[in-house]
């Protein structure tokens, strides 16, 4: 077993090493890319990711993904197990109307847990040539992102899915409308009360459904599959694109990048319907383990937080770990960070996570 595991980490490793190229950043959004004067060489108190739990240091890129797996099982160990990923699972259309010129909306059904249905928009923009790349954005509800007013009274600038759309992206908008309005969020597998899963790992496990399924269209490429969200959606979406390999980047809007209480509710992990339900989030903080280990996961995809209110630059202290695992893999500029005063986003910060899946997947 030892051996097999040794033969797909060599594997991994070269997977890692080979997915991306290193070409630079454009110039217009390469100064998110690199680490400010102020935070170079602050790794906080946070324990190196390139530290094995027995106390060996990762040397090497081989190491890395052996480094990668254990990482990977210790948090799945401590969250829950997911369930069987769902393949070879289309998406249902359910009808189809033409929202503006040149993007076409669908609405869709599929199974993003192995007893629960939901509902989302896949829109398609028909201007430019198949195979396109595309992103799944994640939310409270599916409209937000789709600029719908139904999902106006989160406020402005949540819109990402038409935006990309206009764009040139496919985009697969999906929420927790039910539980949202329950106030209950989350996905509770596999009933509220009887959590095998923690919620917001269930929600990766549900994002990389809808990855397998999104994979399917004939309009886009699997290879070029980004996930971005706003706060709920932000954890959502670093949750989803650090546990599941296949999504080639990602953005996360201002999530609370490490573990903080003195933001109070925005960096709520330790709520049930977060990591809460199973005591992940106490058990975690009382051995030292934090956010950051899931963030080299990443690596060398790239991804970029939209920091606000919970993420202020000193988070790059955080960010770093993430950096000397690229380092050691080769890579620069794979990881970024932009930074606002406000939790709510912005024109000028949804810019560069446009930029950033341009350069990245187009």
């Amino acid at each position: 077993m030892k051996k097999q595991l040794y033969i797909l980490a060599i594997c991994a490793a070269s997977l890692l090493t080979a997915c991306c190229g290193t070409s630079k950043l454009p110039q217009e959004i390469r100064q998110y890319f690199n680490v400010p004067a102020e935070w170079q060489g602050d790794f906080g108190d946070l324990r190196s990711p390139l530290v094995f739990e027995n106390g060996d240091t990762v040397r090497t890129a081989e190491q890395w993904a052996l480094r990668r797996e254990e990482i990977k099982n210790y948090w799945h160990s401590k969250m829950g197990q997911w369930p069987e990923i769902i393949y070879n699972q289309p998406l249902t259309k359910l009808d189809t109307v033409q929202l503006e010129e040149g993007i076409i909306r669908h609405r869709v059904r599929f199974m993003w847990t192995p007893n629960e249905q939901t509902e989302g928009y896949l829109l398609v923009p028909t201007a430019t040539k198949c195979p396109k790349p595309a992103a799944i954005v994640v939310f409270y509800e599916p409209e937000t992102a789709l600029g719908m007013e139904e999902g106006l009274k989160y406020g402005p600038h949540r819109d990402f899915a038409i935006q990309l759309a206009r764009r040139g992206f496919v985009a697969l908008s999906i929420g927790t409308t039910e539980t949202s309005i329950s106030r209950t969020y989350s996905i509770r597998y596999p009933s509220k009360g009887n959590e095998t899963v923690e919620p917001l790992s269930m929600l990766g496990y549900a994002a990389a459904n809808a990855y397998e399924a999104l994979a399917l269209e004939e309009s886009v490429n699997p290879e070029k599959v980004a996930i971005v969200g706003h706060s709920y959606g932000g954890k959502w979406a670093m949750f989803a694109s650090c546990l599941y390999e296949k999504f080639a980047c990602s953005a996360w809007g201002d999530p609370g990048i490490v573990f903080s209480e003195e933001k109070g509710g925005y960096v709520n992990y330790w709520e049930p319907w977060y990591l809460g339900s199973l005591g992940t989030y106490d058990y975690m903080k009382a051995e030292g383990h934090n956010l950051h280990e899931l963030h080299a996961l990443m690596a060398p995809r790239p991804f970029l937080v939209s920091g606000g209110y919970s993420d202020e630059p000193k988070q790059w202290r955080a960010l770093n770990h993430s950096v000397e695992v690229n380092k050691l893999l080769g890579y620069k500029e794979r990881v970024g960070m932009t930074n606002r005063e406000l939790h709510a986003p912005n024109p000028e910060a949804n810019e560069v996570i446009y930029k950033f899946f341009e350069y990245h997947l187009k």
